[in-house]
């Protein structure tokens, strides 16, 4: 490894786009974040060269990307179920116009890089990365290596279809896990129990108006105790965790590292998933502990983890 100066990592979402600034060592030295124009392709990859820009310096040797899709190997948005990118080409827009080395990974993939190089994963080897947000998304460490996959796709559980007849999902199936364990279903069922209970807390913080609700309502609501909003967030918990005990069957991992803006429910969720998980993992009570534990770079794992990418094709490019 040679010494070098910092990266860019950028994470682009539906909602928003952030630029950090990053050390070596996971240092977050400075930050942009703007609004996505999630309905423009091309305005969303302008976007994300404009947040780069402003947080640039000369020393800078590299940038990451992070974003929500179906990133392929070479750098090319595939598919993005929430955003308008279609075969867009991140790594080449995004290097050619910054004039840097550049590498592309889907967010959850980042974030659990993010996390393993520089938060709750360091010391683990093989690590599942959950992020839940407005969905859920995946990343695979396995023997300390990033799990991608033949094409690059690897990672994408939260479209495992659990509920064939269940709501439709931004990816075109029914009944995505995502559908019923994300902060989709968080608002969606605060919703219900608002026009239900609109005397409750959460129906207070409504104002009368349940279409209202966010997910973010919900857990506020069950901070205070409200027991409508803690009993949304037992049910969503309890399926996480379900579906948790389901991919660790699977992969083995030793850690869960659960991210994303739900997350920050803490044991308001954590709790339940944990228990659903204990009951419904293969041989329980005849296998290893697999703890599951919240991220601890909170919103910029993935960011942080990008620039980590980069370091590490850089230093391979120099060898």
């Amino acid at each position: 490894m040679i010494e070098l100066g910092p990266a860019i990592g950028i994470d682009v979402g539906g909602t928003k786009t952030a630029a950090l600034l990053v050390g070596r060592d996971g240092t977050v030295l400075a930050r942009d974040v703007r609004e996505t124009p999630a309905g423009d392709q091309q305005a969303t990859l302008e976007t994300m060269v404009e947040a780069a820009r402003a947080v640039a310096t000369p020393e800078v040797v590299g940038v990451g990307i992070a974003a929500a899709g179906m990133v392929d190997l070479d750098g090319l948005m595939r598919y993005a179920p929430n955003l308008a990118l279609r075969d867009a080409p991140l790594v080449s827009h995004v290097g050619g116009a910054l004039g840097l080395f550049a590498v592309a990974d889907n967010d959850a993939n980042a974030a659990a890089w993010g996390e393993y190089r520089h938060g709750a994963g360091r010391g683990s080897r093989h690590l599942l990365m959950v992020s839940v947000g407005t969905g859920i998304g995946g990343g695979i460490v396995l023997d300390g290596h990033l799990y991608r996959g033949a094409n690059g796709f690897a990672g994408e559980i939260g479209h495992v279809v659990v509920a064939p007849d269940g709501p439709l999902c931004g990816c075109g199936n029914h009944g995505c896990w995502e559908q019923v364990a994300s902060g989709t279903a968080i608002t969606r069922a605060g919703r219900r129990a608002a026009a239900r209970h609109p005397h409750s807390s959460l129906g207070e913080l409504a104002g009368g108006d349940p279409s209202g609700v966010t997910g973010d309502m919900v857990t506020e609501a069950a901070r205070d105790g409200d027991t409508v909003s803690r009993g949304i967030l037992v049910e969503v918990g309890y399926r996480l965790g379900v579906g948790i005990a389901g991919f660790v069957n699977v992969l083995d991992p030793d850690l869960v590292v659960v991210a994303g803006g739900v997350s920050e429910a803490g044991d308001l969720l954590l709790a339940p998933a944990r228990d659903a998980f204990r009951r419904s993992v293969e041989g329980r009570g005849h296998r290893p502990e697999v703890p599951i534990v919240q991220a601890a770079l909170g919103g910029d794992s993935g960011a942080i983890g990008a620039a980590a990418l980069a370091f590490e094709q850089v230093d391979e490019a120099a060898r």
